[in-house]
């Protein structure tokens, strides 16, 4: 019988010979990943099981990312946590600071996720790697502690949403456009523990950066994990990359499908989701039509962190300055992504646009630090939620935008069509 991508990877890591929607299984799992706010409490966890090593010391990456650099002594006790863990039991992959990334960003580009992988991690955007064709899912500190000591773990088989992208993006529409529109369509409860696998002739052209910004807000929607089949552009990014050997699975022609929906791509405009939640998407005009003032844009995170989101944000800022009063971050999802900006002169255009650029951290997306916004402060940030106090003051608020509309919002000081500041031919 057919079976979708999704269930097809799951099977494969069950060793079943086909899986269905709603069976529980046992899976082999290929990479347990937390970081510097979830490890401590796996690791606590994994050390009352009395077990005396990790399932593979290859397949356990530890990555401190979200308060590092250290902001304060309780940042600093949790990071000491998981060196001391690696130290102990020789983990091959940790990335302390000057070698660290957003996890999300960093392992894709280390080439440690593959397609046909099972990905579990103690983080919500662990979906991510949902981009490169592998079962990729966020699960809690526990059951990441069961997965680090036994390799293996518990899954309901999800139903699977497809999400058919027709036509072509017009201008300054990224991959975080495609998803934010999505997620308006669906709600955040809309694909709860399904899902979402997006396909079409518009994602067969949507670059990498582009197929992992989807993949990273698949949950936004609820959704157990987000998966793009791998094509030529997948493996034209995981061959240079890729640590160990793969295997690319594709849903079947006949799959099921719990629900299918068609989206034209050629009919959306750059979205802005207004709070207190990311299904609250708007087009971009109607925002700016708004006239929303801003006091903090923030370009970066594991959903708009890659070199080609700081060039699209260098389109428009080059030759410019961000408004009065306004902080502008640039934050680099990795050290590779801060080099090539250096490389390619982005950091000196962000710098006399008078923006600080940050090093690799999650930093402001979770209100940790780097960018909190105070009673009364407005956001525009190329993140992946604005919840109510996401940033800061639980009265403050976050508008999620792609780099473009973020880096015009800097420079005219509200929110902004990219049009606005660069004109209808400047992309």
């Amino acid at each position: 019988m057919a079976q979708t991508i999704t269930e097809k990877i799951l099977a494969f890591h069950a060793g079943l010979d086909r899986v269905e929607p709603g069976q529980l299984i046992e899976a082999r799992v290929d990479i347990a990943l937390a970081n510097d706010v979830t490890a401590p409490i796996a690791i606590a966890e994994f050390e009352k099981l009395g077990v005396e090593t990790v399932f593979d010391r290859g397949r356990v990456l530890l990555i401190p990312d979200h308060f590092t650099p250290n902001k304060d002594i309780k940042s600093a006790e949790q990071a000491k946590i998981l060196r001391e863990f690696v130290q102990k039991h020789e983990l091959e992959n940790y990335f302390e600071i000057g070698r660290v990334g957003i996890e999300h960003v960093l392992l894709p580009e280390q080439g440690l996720v593959v397609p046909g992988d099972l990905v579990v991690g103690a983080d919500s955007h662990t979906c991510t790697y949902g981009a490169l064709g592998a079962f990729a899912t966020g699960v809690g500190s526990t059951d990441l502690a069961a997965a680090v000591a036994t390799g293996r773990v518990w899954f309901k088989v999800p139903e699977s949403i497809k999400v058919v992208y027709r036509g072509r993006p017009g201008p300054w529409v990224e991959g975080k456009d495609l998803i934010l529109y999505t997620i308006g369509q669906l709600t955040v409860d809309g694909a709860l523990y399904q899902a979402l696998e997006f396909t079409g002739e518009a994602i067969a052209e949507l670059p990498m950066y582009g197929r992992m910004s989807m993949a990273n807000m698949a949950i936004e929607a609820g959704a157990k994990n987000g998966i793009i089949a791998p094509d030529e552009t997948t493996l034209d990014y995981v061959r240079p990359r890729a640590r160990r050997d793969y295997t690319v699975f594709a849903s079947d022609p006949d799959a099921a499908y719990v629900r299918t929906i068609e989206i034209d791509v050629s009919r959306i405009r750059p979205q802005v989701s207004f709070p207190p939640l990311p299904d609250k998407a708007r087009t971009v005009d109607e925002a700016a039509a708004a006239g929303i003032a801003v006091d903090q844009v923030v370009i970066g995170s594991c959903t708009n962190g890659r070199i080609e989101d700081f060039r699209l944000a260098a389109k428009i800022l080059k030759g410019r300055k961000a408004a009065p009063y306004l902080r502008l971050m640039i934050i680099p999802g990795t050290q590779e992504v801060y080099r090539q900006m250096v490389r390619e002169g982005l950091v000196e255009i962000f710098l006399d646009a008078e923006a600080l650029v940050s090093p690799p951290t999650c930093g402001p997306c979770l209100g940790g630090h780097m960018g909190i916004l105070a009673a009364g402060e407005r956001a525009v940030a190329t993140t992946n939620r604005n919840f109510v106090g996401r940033m800061g003051h639980p009265e403050s608020e976050v508008y999620l935008s792609n780099p473009a509309v973020a880096a015009a919002s800097a420079v005219l000081g509200r929110i902004a069509t990219p049009e606005e500041v660069v004109g209808e031919e400047g992309k």
